[in-house]
Formats: C-alpha cells, structure tokens, sequence
C-alpha cells in the first residue's frame, strides 16, 4: 500500500515533439474540428505561431512519448488492475504549438487513504517546459487504488 513516503517522489522526466500528424490523429479521434489546431494560417489568425494543442493533449504526449509509461506504478509498487482515474486538471502559463520539444517532469504531491483505506487517492503534478526551458503548462492528476 502507497503511503506518505511517496509524497515528493519524482519520477523520470519524459520528451516529447508535437507533430501536426499526431496531433491530427488525435483531434480526429475527438472530434474536434477547430480549424485553429490544425491550420497554420487560421492559427495565426487568432494569434499564435503555430497550431496550438487543446488542453488533454498533454497527458497524451506524456504517455505516448514515455519509454516506461508505467514508472510511476511499478516504483510505488502498484498491481494497474487495481488503478482507476480519478481526475485532471491543467494550467497553461504560455501557449505550446506544434513544432514544440516539450520535457515532462512529474512528483508525487499527495497520499490520501479514503473509505477506511478501501482507496488510496495518489496525487501525481506534472512540470511542462518547452525546448526554451519556458514552463508552458502544469498538469495534475488524480490516481484511485482499490486496495484489496
């Protein structure tokens, strides 16, 4: 079981490249059809230099671009049949657009045992900086284990 110990754990930073091919796969797969995420010209338009990427694009670049996307469970000792998402959030400080090389760096921020300890809510904050060093985002999430 998870406990306080994992609180300030990090864990190995991940890079990842925004490509407009990818990123078009994954607009598509949402349905989302804003031409400004996929047009340069309407991009800039609306102020940008690039086609900027929608908010939850970052969890997937952390995951798809991560050589051990299952560190975070493995180091805590977690079984992923027992893991369930909680919740996301995202803070953006400056736009990221493709063509950005983005460098992912996350921490364990909390342990929370919740219903007599049937559940261990993990929280995991995640630093966003470009290929500048600019940090462009953070992201957090929540982590449910069922525990047994």
């Amino acid at each position: 079981m998870v406990d306080q110990s994992a609180v300030g754990r990090r864990f190995t930073p991940v890079t990842a490249h925004v490509e407009a091919g990818r990123l078009r796969y994954f607009l598509d797969t949402l349905g989302e059809t804003n031409p400004v995420y996929r047009d340069a010209a309407a991009a800039k338009v609306e102020g940008f230099a690039a086609p900027p990427v929608p908010p939850t694009y970052l969890f997937c670049l952390e995951m798809l671009d991560n050589e051990r996307p299952f560190e975070f469970l493995t180091a805590l000792e977690i079984d992923l049949g027992r893991v369930l998402h909680g919740e996301q959030s995202f803070t953006y400080h400056a736009p990221v657009m493709v063509g950005d090389t983005l460098t992912f760096s996350p921490q364990v921020t909390s342990v929370t045992d919740k219903k007599g300890g049937a559940m261990t809510l993990i929280g995991v904050a995640t630093a966003v900086t470009n290929q500048h060093g600019v940090h462009v985002a953070d992201t957090t999430r929540t982590i449910v284990v069922r525990n047994g």
